[in-house]
């Protein structure tokens, strides 16, 4: 007798689920077991009069006591962060189930209370693994947000508490591409790129952020005899609107930019619906002018954007800099 193919597909699905909300759980519980340790060890330790004496006293008896039996799971070192874990986040039913210890472990260092909850809101609402939240804390996407946005709106865009309005309130500048695979040092063409941003989609929507849906390559326009290819075409449904990406290897031109002005009028003229919004057009470059960009667009322009992009994961500092630089030059150009 043969089985039905859709039967024996329904019970893998069934026993695959399972295996997986059962591995989910004992994650749980194991972050509960750390907190519940920290708690204790918090409130035993306040009993001590010097209390920063009596602590490392208090941890370090404590994990030669559990450690042989339990493993290194219970050593000096994770004890600590099981006592810090307790500190940061003192409220055992505000723990979210689908985070691993891993997700808290990269969350606990961060001390800016503000730039924490926005890793916590962001990371449940899209369901970040752990390794997607390590990139977006290392790619400092917090800070490439606020480029363009106050500490507030921000916040409340991750908590869901308000829908962006504006592209500012989603688009990242610069954007950090270092799984695309590309090293700065080696010719490549735009082409290239577009091929290594349709190979690696899954975690370019990442790095786009909330909202983002891939809706075609290449996506081929008539005009009156002319064939004209914009790069990639996305659906952004927080917006409502289309957004089109042009894709440069070289630095941001006037001509880049009218160009990609007419793409987004004909979208608007043509594709756009009644009910959705302007279609916005983003233009991907190695590097941009802002004198540029300000004098070539229209003064109220809200539709065209230019984002810097990088090919590597930089260092914090080197990162921080080079945001800090060009929130200077925008404040310049802003009140010249």
């Amino acid at each position: 007798m043969l089985l039905n193919p859709n039967f024996v597909a329904e019970i893998r699905k069934i026993i695959a689920n399972a295996r997986e909300n059962a591995v989910r759980a004992i994650d749980h519980q194991r972050v509960l077991m750390y907190w519940h340790i920290g708690q204790r060890i918090f409130e035993e330790e306040q009993q001590g009069k010097d209390r920063a004496e009596y602590g490392k006293y208090l941890i370090r008896n404590l994990a030669q006591a559990l450690e042989p039996e339990f493993g290194s799971g219970f050593s000096f070192r994770n004890l600590n962060w099981y006592r810090q874990f307790y500190r940061v986040f003192p409220i055992v039913n505000a723990l979210r189930s689908q985070f691993s210890w891993t997700h808290y472990r990269l969350l606990l260092p961060i001390t800016d209370e503000d730039k924490r909850a926005f890793y916590v809101a962001e990371a449940s609402k899209n369901l970040w693994t752990s390794r997607q939240l390590e990139r977006q804390i290392n790619s400092l996407l917090y800070e490439r947000l606020l480029l363009s946005n106050d500490k507030e709106a921000v916040l409340a865009v991750a908590r869901g508490e308000q829908l962006p309005v504006t592209p500012q309130d989603i688009i990242k500048d610069p954007m950090v591409l270092e799984f695309l695979g590309l090293k700065r040092e080696a010719a490549y063409y735009e082409k290239d790129l577009e091929q290594a941003v349709i190979t690696h989609l899954q975690e370019f929507l990442l790095e786009l952020g909330n909202g983002f849906s891939f809706v075609a390559r290449q996506k081929r326009i008539h005009l009156e005899g002319d064939d004209f290819f914009i790069d990639l075409v996305f659906y952004n449904r927080l917006l409502q609107c289309f957004v089109l990406f042009e894709l440069k290897t070289h630095k941001l031109t006037h001509e880049d930019l009218g160009q990609l002005q007419m793409y987004v009028n004909y979208y608007d003229r043509i594709e756009k619906l009644e009910r959705e919004n302007l279609t916005i057009g983003i233009l991907l470059c190695t590097d941009k002018n802002n004198a540029v960009v300000k004098y070539t667009l229209p003064q109220n322009n809200q539709s065209i954007l230019a984002s810097q992009y990088h090919l590597y994961l930089p260092k914090e500092e080197e990162l921080t800099k080079l945001l800090r630089e060009d929130m200077e030059r925008f404040a310049m150009l802003k009140n010249p």
